[in-house]
């Protein structure tokens, strides 16, 4: 198929960090960040597109229609639960597709209130109430349109209800459920067919994703199946979805919520060869796909990521060997060779420049590095190196501060040492 353009709205949540990593290297996908706010999204996404209206203001969808005209836009791929549904809904106006389940799906699942209600009987759902019920406490609130657990908590007295019902009163009053919390990523195609279910623990959560995550074993994955193949019976999805259940104090798993779109940290089930933001893509063109999954024990932990944005230009590159490229005389340092690919893929030049005491030519057969540079300068101990910085347009990377300190006094370039690279790349 033609390469297809992809908006991601809004590109630097959690989730459209994920779909990025997804597909970024992708053959049939070309990805464009967007977001009504500056953030993380702007320094991943390589096309990026800022100051879209948020979705509450009247331009939003006028906006994004001239967005997805001036660029090609074949498909955008919201990323929260509150967009989907009003991008869905507009999926005509906005002359694009939409990759998400059907509006219906979309409408219900923002909804918690309504989930409960469609599926009561069905499967097994908290039990709700009113604040004029005689409750026993302790009971669990959280807003019937919310996402990352905000405004989410335990409720322990009636007083502190009626306070949080004050500053909320959409607040749902349920059940407090307190055992393990599980989140179940699936993917269901355009015919309607389950074609993936996984159950992961939530081991750690941070904002309401789960940061630390593992599958759950494969006898446990067989009563986690049955839930979601009654769900995807009684409710059309297409594409990737997720639902989250908890144990109650039987030890029975209680429904908190659907979501129909990617789950935070669904980036396991990729790390089994699953990769559900790819997959919906093709879905939604309309393409026949099928799962193929690795079988071995796999643990995500998220962290903070950085990325960085400079003004720096560059058309030659000079790299040390001794504890820069090669450490500890025997580890290949992964991250420098990295950068080396990348000034590759630009058209950068790239030249080792080094005093290595002994047979460099050898050595760099050993580690299979010797055709990486487009010159190799091997000077002696004695030598300055700054002498052999010939390109007024270049950088030198070296973990000596003395040698970094003469280039930087001599040849006016920046100078960087090893653990400063995330910076180039």
């Amino acid at each position: 198929m033609a390469k297809k353009n992809i908006l991601v709205f809004p590109c630097g949540s959690e989730i459209g960090l994920d779909i990025y990593s997804s597909v970024c290297d992708s053959t049939h996908f070309n990805l464009i960040g967007g977001s009504s706010v500056e953030d993380h999204g702007k320094f991943v996404y390589k096309r990026y597109i800022g100051n879209i209206p948020f979705i509450n203001d009247p331009d939003f969808i006028p906006s994004l229609a001239n967005i997805v005209r001036e660029n090609n836009i074949d498909a955008i791929y919201p990323t929260m639960d509150e967009a989907i549904t009003i991008i869905k809904k507009h999926e005509d106006q906005l002359g694009c597709r939409i990759v998400s389940s059907p509006l219906k799906t979309v409408q219900l699942c923002l909804s918690k209130r309504d989930t409960y209600c469609n599926l009561t009987n069905i499967i097994r759902v908290p039990q709700t109430y009113s604040i004029t019920e005689n409750i026993e406490y302790p009971v669990f609130v959280k807003p019937n349109i919310g996402y990352g657990a905000r405004g989410a908590k335990t409720i322990r007295t009636k007083q502190d209800l009626e306070a949080a019902i004050r500053e909320n009163a959409d607040l749902l009053i349920c059940e407090l459920l307190p055992g393990e919390e599980y989140t179940v990523d699936c993917f269901t195609d355009r015919h309607g067919t389950m074609l993936y279910t996984n159950a992961r623990k939530r081991n750690r959560i941070k904002g309401g994703i789960s940061v630390n995550t593992s599958f759950v074993n494969n006898i446990e994955q067989d009563k986690f199946a049955r839930i979601s193949s009654t769900i995807n019976k009684h409710i059309k999805f297409r594409g990737a979805w997720f639902y989250q259940v908890k144990k109650d104090n039987h030890g029975e798993l209680c429904l908190l919520e659907i979501a129909s779109r990617l789950g935070g940290s669904s980036l396991l089930s990729r790390a089994l060869g699953i990769n559900l933001a790819m997959l919906s893509l093709f879905d939604i063109f309309d393409y026949d796909v099928s799962i193929v999954k690795n079988d071995y024990y796999i643990e995500l932990d998220r962290a903070l990521d950085n990325k960085y944005t400079s003004n720096i230009t560059y058309t030659s590159a000079y790299i040390d060997y001794d504890d820069c490229l090669i450490l500890d005389n025997e580890r290949i340092n992964t991250n420098l060779v990295k950068f080396i690919f990348n000034c590759i893929n630009r058209g950068i030049k790239v030249s080792l420049l080094t005093k290595h005491i002994g047979d460099l030519e050898r050595n760099l057969h050993k580690y299979r590095l010797y055709h990486l540079f487009d010159k190799i300068i091997h000077i002696s101990p004695e030598d300055e190196k700054y002498k052999y910085i010939k390109d007024e347009n270049a950088i030198f990377i070296d973990d000596s501060h003395a040698e970094r300190k003469k280039v930087k006094e001599k040849n006016g370039i920046a100078v960087f040492s090893p653990d400063m690279i995330d910076v180039l790349i």
